[in-house]
């Protein structure tokens, strides 16, 4: 099964020259942005740095826990990631997002180096340089995901799949025990989804190939050595996480509020099985409608979606390297596109997808440079329209007024944000008065791509591209920053840390605030806050009670100690009424939100700009 790479290599030292210029372009695009502000944001984002400092200071490495409740719901791979990174450099906000960076960069390395491998040196490049600018994988990895580390696992065990289809059995099993401890990983990061994306990929190439009618093709692949190895890398934890939390074996097939049957339901019942079908509890995400689910990948893969016509004349099939490549990654794509279109779908799910579609892109990129011209003046012209936008933009909007932050000028639209970019449909003429300095950023990079997409020959043009993509994401780096009040809790927690001591109450569920938890670094009360992912956790035994209802909430207030709450600005009149107005005292306010104090001694003005994580 032996054939030539599909493309000559070129010298050593060049190939390595390239990866290097891949890891400097990935390292400008994703370490770049490393900054705070923006600080952690409210949701998973702090909920994952916080779970991975308890991780840290309880030296507990097997049972994540949330405000101190056992968390069932993901393995625990990402937030090892985090602690480890505590660890080493400290507890800051670009310590929490660094595993992310180093997980989106080595993605680009191994892009590059499947391509080089499978289609030659041009195409290698040209994979790991877009897959560090395209659009999606930036904005889905701005929030504490796993979903990049499961990128990067599905890319090796693909690429090590292609390699052990070429040269003796020896070496391909050995590739193969590699590409199952790829699988072991991705399970410790993300569960069965991490192993079904990666196999769905080669179970349907080899059923295009006919291959697995093949008695050698199962030789090379040694399924009993991949799951071997897989499993000693998995197993240990799903072991030890089964033991300590009993029921061990439950399999109802319900889910349901004040139940409890252990890790073992919960983790692989509920969040696995239940939630594919669409009976899991909490009932608490949304589908994307599956035009954009689909479709969407034309922004998600900019400025090099323009190459996606290319890809119909490309030759697939098992007859040489680079007709497998091209077969097997068109399979990946395939696959993860219609697994999710059958579940629960976000648009994140399939970030897995770009690695094989860029691969896909740069294999068409090299082999028809009349298609890449075509594709940089396809994003010329997007770059074009999108300069005149923001030009209008900045000509027309107000000039921001004295203080207050952008959250004063934001609409609401809670049934948009089922996307990931829902939240556009809040800003308003008056906002960008806030977003001025971003908008001007976003302009020279407009700019740039329009005119190196149009007017630029050669490696000049995707090259400009790739500038203008990098000054992108550093304006939308910025952009956050100037949403950090009305993203974040951070200037709330500062409000508290420099208050005198005293309890620390959050209004409505635990990820609404969950930043201020995280930079409090308290466990804190929840005030009719027992739901949603934290609820299983709350009924296990030996879980702290830290949930509060509104005469239990009154009780505390009214003791002669100090005590605050974090709500929303619209949700004071409630408190009025349950408390009196008498008994609230305003610390802080930001973004909407506000922290309440039960005495006037309390009152302080919030500390900015600090970057560590709290004490």
């Amino acid at each position: 099964m032996a054939s030539k790479p599909g493309g000559s290599s070129g010298a050593q030292p060049d190939r390595n020259r390239n990866g290097w210029i891949v890891l400097a372009v990935a390292a400008a695009a994703f370490l770049g942005v490393l900054s705070s502000p923006p600080a952690l944001l409210d949701d998973v984002d702090a909920a994952y740095a916080r779970i991975a400092r308890t991780m840290l200071e309880s030296g507990d490495w097997v049972t994540a826990r949330l405000n101190g409740v056992p968390y069932f719901d993901k393995p625990p791979g990402q937030v090892w990631a985090i602690a480890v990174s505590y660890a080493a450099f400290g507890v800051h906000d670009w310590t929490a997002r660094l595993p992310m960076a180093l997980a989106a960069m080595a993605l680009c390395w191994l892009a590059w180096r499947t391509g080089r491998w499978a289609f030659g040196e041009p195409a290698g490049l040209y994979a790991g340089l877009g897959l560090a600018t395209c659009y999606g994988l930036f904005l889905f990895t701005r929030v504490r995901m796993p979903d990049i580390f499961v990128a990067c696992s599905t890319l090796f065990f693909l690429d090590c799949f292609l390699r052990a289809q070429e040269g003796g059995l020896r070496r391909a099993r050995s590739r193969m025990r590699w590409a199952g401890a790829a699988l072991g990983a991705g399970l410790l990061f993300k569960g069965l989804v991490a192993v079904a994306l990666p196999l769905g990929a080669v179970g349907a190439y080899s059923v295009a190939t006919g291959l697995w009618r093949n008695r050698q093709f199962w030789n090379r692949v040694g399924p009993l050595g991949t799951a071997a190895a897989a499993a000693a890398v998995a197993a240990p934890w799903h072991i030890l996480a089964i033991l300590r939390h009993p029921p061990f074996l439950d399999l109802a097939l319900e889910s349901g509020p004040g139940q409890y049957r252990g890790f073992f339901w919960r983790y692989f019942v509920n969040e696995h099985l239940l939630r594919f079908l669409g009976w899991r509890y909490p009932f608490d995400y949304d589908r994307v409608p599956l035009l954009w689910f689909w479709g969407g990948h034309l922004a998600w893969l900019f400025p090099w979606s323009g190459l996606l016509p290319g890809l119909r004349r490309l030759p697939f099939g098992a007859g040489d390297r680079a007709g497998r490549a091209r077969l097997l990654m068109l399979c990946g794509c395939g696959f993860a596109l219609v697994f999710f279109s059958l579940s629960t779908s976000q648009e994140y799910y399939t970030l897995p997808v770009y690695a094989p579609a860029l691969l896909l892109l740069a294999s068409a990129a090299s082999r028809f440079p009349a298609r890449l011209r075509g594709a940089c003046r396809f994003a010329g012209t997007v770059h074009g329209a999108a300069l005149a936008a923001t030009a209008t933009i900045l000509a027309v909007a107000p000039p921001p007024p004295a203080g207050g932050d952008i959250a004063a000028a934001l609409a609401t639209n809670p049934d948009a944000y089922t996307l990931s970019l829902g939240h556009f449909q809040d800003l308003t003429l008056e906002s960008f008065a806030y977003l001025r300095a971003p908008l001007l950023l976003a302009s020279a990079a407009f700019a740039a791509g329009a005119a190196g997409g149009w007017f630029l020959q050669g490696w000049r043009a995707p090259a400009a591209l790739l500038c203008a993509s990098l000054l992108l994401f550093q304006a939308a780096h910025r952009a956050m920053a100037v949403f950090d009040p009305y993203l974040s809790s951070r200037p709330l927690a500062a409000a508290y840390l420099a208050a005198p001591p005293g309890e620390l109450v959050l209004d409505h569920e635990y990820y609404a605030f969950s930043s201020l938890a995280h930079y409090a670094n308290r466990r804190i009360w929840l005030l009719n806050g027992r739901k949603n992912n934290i609820e299983y956790g709350s009924n296990a035994p030996g879980a702290p009670d830290v949930f509060l209802d509104d005469q239990s909430f009154a009780s505390l207030w009214t003791q002669d100690r100090a005590a605050y709450l974090a709500t929303y600005r619209q949700d004071r009149t409630r408190f009025e009424q349950l408390l009196g107005t008498d008994r609230l005292f305003t610390v802080a306010e930001s973004g909407g939100k506000i922290l309440l104090a039960n005495r006037e001694a309390a009152q302080t003005e919030p500390e900015r700009g600090a970057d560590a994580a709290g004490p």
